[in-house]
């Protein structure tokens, strides 16, 4: 976990190029990938996860372009929660014929469960998780509609973590502070 309050990360390969500017606010969102649901997408989970996000993103593939993004906001996500995050959130929101949960842990270790129906925002979930450190259990627990799924998981997941990453003013965890160092 970082103490910092907001972060730039710019991710760059021969198929993608990724800029991410993210803080710790208001909801409000800048996002252009060139897909519309997916920009829908991800300002959904910005604004209900409580962050400012400005993301510009081009690839060459919906594959890259999508994977790299996750890879991009989920290690900005990792540099904004503070250390003394509450670190656990769990919401279930409903969307029409859709409910979907969402549980997770921003305590610094990856693991994810899923599926979600499409399988590219299966990945998508799956790379943002690891990328920033979250454990997810997302489970659709009715629903047929791709959209609306999909839709009801970036908001469940928005709002788990907000509540995950509130500063409770102490570490979460019986290990204490935990430093690791990168020589």
């Amino acid at each position: 976990m970082s103490t910092g309050t907001s972060t730039r990360v710019v991710r760059e390969t021969k198929e993608t190029k990724v800029t991410v500017e993210l803080a710790r606010g208001s909801g409000a969102a800048r996002v252009d990938t060139g897909l519309k649901f997916f920009d829908h997408m991800l300002a959904t989970f910005a604004r209900y996860a409580g962050l400012e996000l400005t993301l510009h993103a081009r690839g060459d593939l919906r594959h890259h372009l999508m994977e790299d993004v996750a890879i991009t906001l989920g290690t900005a996500v990792q540099r904004v929660v503070p250390a003394t995050a509450a670190r656990y959130g769990e919401r279930t929101v409903p969307m029409d014929d859709a409910l979907v949960q969402a549980c997770l842990d921003a305590g610094g270790r990856f693991y994810y469960r899923g599926p979600l129906k499409n399988r590219l925002y299966e990945h998508w979930m799956r790379s943002f998780c690891e990328h920033s450190r979250i454990t997810l259990h997302l489970r659709v627990l009715r629903g047929r509609d791709s959209h609306h799924l999909t839709e009801a998981a970036f908001k469940a997941l928005g709002l788990a973590l907000r509540d995950a990453m509130v500063d409770s003013g102490v570490v979460f965890s019986m290990k204490g502070s935990v430093s690791l160092e990168v020589t």
